[in-house]
């Protein structure tokens, strides 16, 4: 019966024309070479299992190094202020950006890019939320276009609206640079504006009943503008004082007026006052030490690299330097290879099987056992300030790092350690590290952002 054989040639030609299909795309491969087992074009299979959320592809680069998304409009990116207090961020990162529309491009993608590194999980990447004029990062959008989990509030850095409409007090972390020209009249008020957002936001309050909000249904209308479930994970902070905050300075000799309760002598050198001990000042000179050391110790470029950029090949080194930017790729299991890689964390001797380390032990035994059991490498420690007011021993008190401890230091229950920890494969312990115990996990410091923390194992 020549009907039946027609219709049935015709479903053969849709389903193989469906399998044909990947990620919404066609591809050239038989249906033969297609198998269930492979992994789609841009996506890992362990975090296929970490999201789910609807029209959210997983992608990386063409060298596997970063995380990757098909170019969006600024458009699409762009948020009111409704619109960002709608979307209730959590955990996320602001950028306080001072630009006009004609200043130079300072290069945001090198700010963002390590934030976006393939050797964190989808659900871990924070999202960046740059709150500036949108003429001027309409300028540095073909760089950042690529970048997953981006939004922009055409606002004032300045502004406290602006700053309460994207939970500023609820960021993981706040950055405050400036792209406009200093005048050559007064070099200490190149870094005025920045000074002033610093200041205006130490100063600012918040109410403390929000950051308990949790998320009651799975209704679509408890949704955001993003699409992020509206649902807190931590008490935002109620002084912004407490707000964690990086202050970018053109001037060394600018930061004694960072901290106003910072009783250092004015003349006091840069690396031994409170805020860039603290590491809430940056200064431009940092980096001529840093290309100095590298100079003198070529083996340093490895740790400078994977603490600055999250990780570079020389094949995306050429690729950036060429301008072409970041191009996606098929994940074939070399880029996938290339997730693998160390990454900095933070570890906390508050809790878990290392916590015994902080009950006056030495930080050479701590150092020791996490080497040897979990193979993490101690760097420093993130310890509270106690002539500071504050009790908690939460990330948002007042703290210093210490670099590289001495062998007999004390470790004290609120220190917070940094460490060069293994790429994680989707667990934070594998059978086989340390005595074996399924229940020895490794408390991390929040990974989250943007409200979007969804099947996360830490």
């Amino acid at each position: 019966m020549p009907i039946p054989i027609v219709k049935k040639n015709m479903m053969s030609k849709e389903e193989n024309g469906a399998k044909n299909m990947m990620n919404g795309r066609p591809t050239n491969k038989s249906t033969a070479q297609q198998k269930p087992s492979k992994l789609e074009v841009g996506i890992a299979d362990d975090q296929a299992k970490d999201f789910d959320f609807a029209k959210t592809e997983m992608k990386y680069d063409s060298t596997g190094m970063f995380h990757w998304t098909p170019a969006r409009s600024i458009e699409d990116c762009i948020l009111d202020r409704n619109q960002a207090a709608m979307t209730v961020l959590n955990g996320h990162v602001v950028v306080c950006l001072f630009a006009d529309p004609d200043s130079p491009l300072i290069g945001l993608r090198n700010l963002v890019m390590p934030l976006r590194a393939s050797n964190f999980h989808y659900h871990e990447l924070k999202h960046v939320v740059i709150v500036g004029a949108v003429d001027y990062i309409r300028r540095e959008w073909k760089t950042l276009q690529n970048l997953p989990k981006i939004s922009v509030l055409n606002g004032s850095p300045l502004s406290r609206a602006d700053l309460r409409a994207v939970n500023v007090n609820l960021c993981d972390m706040c950055v405050i640079l400036s792209a406009k020209v200093p005048s050559n009249d007064d070099p200490t008020l190149a870094d005025k504006e920045a000074i002033l957002a610093s200041l205006n936001i130490k100063a600012m309050t918040f109410d403390d009943t929000i950051g308990v909000l949790n998320q009651s249904s799975n209704a679509p209308d408890a949704m955001s503008p993003l699409g992020s479930p509206i649902v807190l994970h931590r008490k935002g902070s109620v002084y912004g004082s407490n707000v964690p905050m990086i202050t970018e300075l053109v001037n060394d000799s600018n930061v004694q007026f960072l901290d106003q309760d910072d009783d250092d002598d004015p003349d006091t050198e840069l690396y031994l006052t409170q805020p860039f001990a603290c590491g809430t000042a940056f200064a431009v000179s940092v980096l001529d030490s840093l290309m100095s050391t590298t100079y003198f110790n070529q083996n340093a470029l490895t740790l400078i690299r994977s603490l600055i950029t999250g990780g570079a090949t020389p094949e995306l080194e050429l690729i950036l330097a060429e301008g072409a930017g970041l191009r996606g790729g098929y994940s074939t299991p070399e880029t996938l290879g290339n997730r693998d890689r160390c990454r900095v964390g933070q570890i906390s001797l508050t809790e878990g099987p290392l916590a015994k380390y902080g009950e006056g032990a030495k930080y050479i035994d701590l150092f020791v056992a996490a080497l040897r059991q979990y193979g993490m490498l101690c760097i420093g420690l993130y310890r509270i300030l106690f002539r500071d007011t504050s009790t908690s021993t939460d990330a948002s008190s007042k703290r210093y790092v210490i670099t590289n401890p001495p062998n007999d230091f004390n470790l004290l229950p609120s220190d917070q350690v940094f460490v060069l920890m293994q790429f994680d494969p989707g667990m934070e312990y594998r059978p086989g590290w340390g005595d074996g115990k399924t229940g020895d996990r490794i408390p991390r410091s929040s990974q989250g952002g943007g409200g979007q923390k969804k099947g996360d194992a830490s």
